[in-house]
């Protein structure tokens, strides 16, 4: 065990352990009664909340480019409310009505309390539980700004794959009587791509995910012969259904086998490079698959893109239930 995991794993056994004052210095300067949260420091090591960080890091600065605001760390460069303001007025293409630089901390926490409004008015239609306040975002607590940016990636639909079920430790330092005592509990900060976007209902292949990967791979098998009796006919083959569909292309090609037209090339990208491009690519053979009579597929064009199994499963599984008798 790291020196680090064994500081964190000592503050939350025992009330007075000095490692507690060298996870957060600030503890011992606490009000009689006052708590303060923080990630225990294991949790920080775990490669999920690291992909987590590292998604939403290169997401916001994706959406900021334009603005030559580059950030570097989460709780550091958002806790002002400087950044924020940018990232939801770009996000909802609205102007807030605040101040540009405020230095002094009253000045901040009403530049936060502004931009937190306008982010409540967005997301209470949802019923989301919002887990963050101006003090918890002012105050660098991460657990809190990682929790508004979860909410607002899942709001606007932010063409990003967030790690599933990604949970922490948090370590809540409270002070009684003098002493410094600390609790520990766990805090979600994702769950399953579905939930988070609000689509609730489960179908067959969250069963077979969760609970029979063995018919998975019958399924895949089935799919993959399915696509390559019409693929065949352009001299393409898929042997991997999780990356060569990614791009669109081949899902463009095959609506036009199965309907039998050709897709003029000008419609999308053959060798598409960037990300949109790719999105662009799968929203139109969603489009076609649309014209086709087909129902609106549960999946998102970035997440066949972001090589999500399960979506692209379903996309094809779509197509294999009405097409899987035509030559």
């Amino acid at each position: 065990m790291s020196d680090l995991q064994e500081e964190g794993k000592n503050a939350i056994n025992s009330p007075m352990s000095p490692a507690l004052a060298d996870v957060h210095p600030e503890d011992t300067q606490l009000e009689e009664n006052e708590e303060r949260t923080m990630i225990d420091p294991t949790s920080k090591e775990d490669p999920k909340f690291k992909e987590l960080v590292k998604v939403l890091l290169d997401w916001i600065n994706d959406v900021l480019v334009e603005e030559r605001i580059i950030v570097k760390q989460l709780e550091e460069d958002l806790y002002d409310g400087q950044v924020l303001q940018k990232l939801l007025e770009k996000l909802a293409g609205c102007k807030l009505n605040v101040a540009e630089v405020t230095q002094s901390e009253i000045g901040q926490k009403q530049k936060l309390q502004t931009v937190l409004e306008a982010v409540h008015d967005l997301l209470r239609p949802r019923g989301w539980a919002l887990r963050w306040s101006v003090d918890s975002i002012h105050g660098k607590n991460l657990v809190a700004i990682l929790h508004l940016l979860v909410s607002l990636a899942m709001h606007f639909r932010a063409p990003i794959r967030l790690p599933e079920h990604v949970t922490v430790q948090v370590v809540v330092v409270r002070k009684r009587e003098g002493l410094l005592h600390s609790s520990h509990i766990s805090e979600e900060l994702t769950t399953t791509t579905e939930m988070m976007m609000g689509r609730f209902e489960r179908d067959a292949f969250d069963t077979l995910f969760d609970h029979a990967p063995d018919k998975l791979s019958v399924v895949k098998k089935s799919l993959i012969t399915f696509v390559n009796k019409h693929l065949n006919k352009l001299n393409l083959e898929v042997t991997e259904l999780e990356t060569q569909f990614a791009d669109g292309v081949y899902l463009v090609l095959l609506m036009g086998l199965l309907e039998d037209y050709f897709v003029p090339l000008h419609h999308f990208y053959l060798t598409p490079e960037s990300f949109d491009q790719k999105v662009h690519n799968v929203s139109f053979a969603f489009e076609l698959m649309l014209d086709g009579g087909l129902k609106k597929p549960k999946a998102r064009p970035e997440d066949v893109v972001n090589l999500d199994l399960k979506s692209t499963l379903r996309v094809l599984y779509n197509l294999f239930t009405k097409y899987k008798n035509v030559e």
